[in-house]
């Protein structure tokens, strides 16, 4: 007999749009003065903003009500997809270049971000592969080198962008499906050893790279270059102080902080809301945590579970890595801040994997 679907998690669905209320509000308070200086409009950002949020949410709204088990059929479409979009984004006049970066598909005014796609489809096909091949993942080879393999595809499609914070962000939520499969312990500290090493060499290899650590060690060893991002967030963090500076009152996003509406929101929200503010965020994302991996733990099997520790593990970690890069915890990468940072493609993905991490609590056990 079929199982009747539950209403889904209220406490995870409240706070994605906590998460989402407080982007909204710090994407206009952030972006204000640069969309009027560069658009003659304050509000340009906010309109768009609203605009992907409404899709993100209707999005989120139609996949939290498809059964998940429907995901399989397209992992593997999806993931092939995914590939032929990251090959075009490097191809000269397919792909568009910003900030010496080639990132984005697409023409006019709508941009697509292939790599959004690939954090997805990744978290889709590793699912359905694990799950299928459940058996095997005690065997390097037949379990672990098949998942490398299409990692290794994707992680070096991005690195070649050069998006080295989404390429790391993918290796890091595989590995913990991996962990989550049953994979032995000895084979992922080896894969991690490699991993890291290559890391190590990634940067070593790429000047701007090796720049950007040598920043992140010493930011005021060049202040006006290298570390310049680094030094006005933490400007910015510092003068919030307990209670902040007031909504709309920072001075950093007076084109002193480059990004102050994406990649370094949460530095303009700690100067205007204050260390309250910054936790209140840094809660409403331990919460998602909490009921995302809450899901996976009580999911009726295999596949479901690694669904949702794939989906909930992909934004937690891109908020990780966000929030420490802005914090100068970590050299700089341009990772945005899952719900709260400006965006179109990353911000509709992200919610389209959240409808589906939803549509898996309405099946777990116990709530």
């Amino acid at each position: 007999m079929a199982v009747r679907p539950k209403s889904p998690d209220f406490i995870l669905f409240f706070a994605v749009i906590a998460l989402l209320s407080f982007g909204v509000v710090m994407v206009y308070s952030s972006s204000a003065v640069s969309a009027y200086v560069n658009f003659d409009d304050s509000y340009y950002f906010l309109k768009r903003q609203l605009i992907w949020v409404t899709l993100g949410v209707t999005v989120m709204l139609v996949t939290l009500n498809v059964d998940y088990h429907v995901w399989r059929k397209f992992a593997k479409p999806t993931l092939l997809l995914t590939i032929v979009l990251l090959i075009l984004v490097l191809v000269p006049g397919f792909g568009k270049v910003v900030n010496g970066a080639r990132r984005w598909l697409g023409f006019g005014s709508l941009y697509l971000q292939p790599s959004e796609i690939a954090k997805l489809s990744m978290v889709l096909y590793s699912s359905a592969s694990l799950a299928r091949n459940q058996e095997k993942i005690s065997s390097f080879i037949k379990g672990l080198v098949p998942q490398l393999l299409i990692l290794l595809v994707i992680f070096g499609l991005i690195l070649k962008e050069p998006d080295l914070g989404t390429a790391l962000a993918i290796g890091g939520t595989v590995f913990i499906l991996l962990f989550t499969a049953g994979a032995r312990l000895s084979h992922l500290t080896s894969l991690g050893l490699v991993g890291v090493t290559g890391i190590i060499a990634a940067i070593l290899l790429e000047p701007y790279r090796l720049k950007r650590l040598l920043a992140f060690n010493d930011p005021w060893a060049d202040p006006l270059n290298t570390g310049y991002h680094i030094i006005q967030s933490l400007y910015a963090l510092g003068s919030g102080g307990l209670f902040g500076v007031g909504l709309g009152r920072s001075r950093e996003k007076f084109l002193y902080l480059p990004e102050p509406h994406t990649d370094f929101i949460f530095a303009i929200l700690g100067e205007e809301l204050g260390f309250i503010g910054t936790v209140t965020v840094i809660l409403l994302f331990f919460l998602f945590a909490w009921r995302g991996f809450k899901i996976a733990i009580s999911a009726p099997d295999i596949y479901g579970s690694l669904l949702a520790a794939g989906l909930t593990t992909m934004i937690i970690m891109q908020a990780l890595m966000n929030i420490a890069v802005v914090t100068a915890s970590m050299p700089v990468t341009g990772i945005p801040l899952p719900f709260i940072s400006f965006g179109g493609s990353a911000l509709i993905f992200t919610l389209l994997g959240v409808g589906i991490l939803l549509n898996v609590s309405r099946y777990i056990h116990d709530k």
